[in-house]
């Protein structure tokens, strides 16, 4: 890891106008050129309007401040180039009507200027990469005939198409069984350790972020409450809210779902 990749200064954002409720409140935080963060917090804590301002897609009527300052890459991000989103629910990420080749082939082949002929094998390479069965098929394949846990398979290999520094899963095992979520939270750090992206894990679930990643954001009614490298967190947390999630989540107490915590 080295040197900032962006920074939030005073960052705050209103659904609904000034009159409405503050998703986040005046939030100061960097993120480290290619490390992993876990931003954690129940429902309603603001973690996943993070990654919506990020990425720029807040809904319209929505009150910005503050600033979102990008040195690690020296200009406005551009979707799909600079960073790739994986959403909560594979199945809403996929158009139904194309096949799942043309859906990867299409980003490689916007943003990296390749031809169909080369963005077609870019993406069964990719489908290859995210352990795809026969990917040769897969390819020719619509959405519906592939499991909840495939698709999300498909949508992190979209994503990832054009070589984007910053990868943003929201909540991306959330909505998958305990034993696929562990597949892809794996597929995830694999996927980031070998292309040297930066990776935003944001989920509810501080048992499984804690398993793979560097560090650890905490959020609660839009306010970051804490932040630092995973190990001190868990063994040392400076919030009662910190230290109430981990004691909720006995999962802590064994063997990470992934791998050692990190030091």
């Amino acid at each position: 890891m080295s040197g900032i990749f962006l920074s939030l200064r005073q960052l705050s954002v209103t659904y609904g106008g000034s009159s409405g409720v503050a998703a986040l409140d005046h939030i100061d935080f960097d993120i480290v050129a290619g490390e992993r963060l876990a931003i954690i917090g129940e429902s309603g804590s603001g973690k996943s309007t993070i990654a919506r301002a990020l990425a720029g897609l807040l809904p319209e009527g929505t009150k910005v401040g503050g600033e979102i300052l990008w040195p690690g890459l020296g200009h406005p991000p551009r979707p799909g180039r600079d960073f790739g989103f994986v959403f909560q629910d594979p199945g809403s990420s996929l158009n139904p009507v194309l096949t799942i080749g043309e859906q990867i082939a299409e980003g490689a082949r916007r943003h990296l200027g390749l031809s169909w002929r080369q963005a077609y094998a870019r993406a069964e390479e990719l489908l290859e990469r995210v352990r795809i069965p026969q990917p040769d098929k897969a390819m020719r394949a619509f959405p519906h005939k592939l499991s909840g846990g495939q698709r999300q398979r498909v949508a992190i290999a979209a994503a990832i198409a054009a070589r984007p520094a910053l990868l943003i899963a929201d909540e991306a095992t959330s909505a998958l069984d305990v034993v696929v979520q562990a597949e892809i939270v794996r597929l995830l750090d694999g996927l980031v350790r070998e292309d040297g992206m930066t990776l935003l894990f944001i989920t509810h679930d501080i048992a499984l972020a804690s398993g793979f990643v560097d560090r650890i954001a905490v959020f609660r009614n839009a306010r970051l409450v804490e932040a630092g490298p995973v190990r001190s967190v868990l063994s040392a947390p400076k919030s009662d809210y910190t230290a109430a999630l981990i004691a909720s989540h006995r999962d802590l107490a064994t063997p990470p779902l992934i791998a050692e915590v990190p030091s």
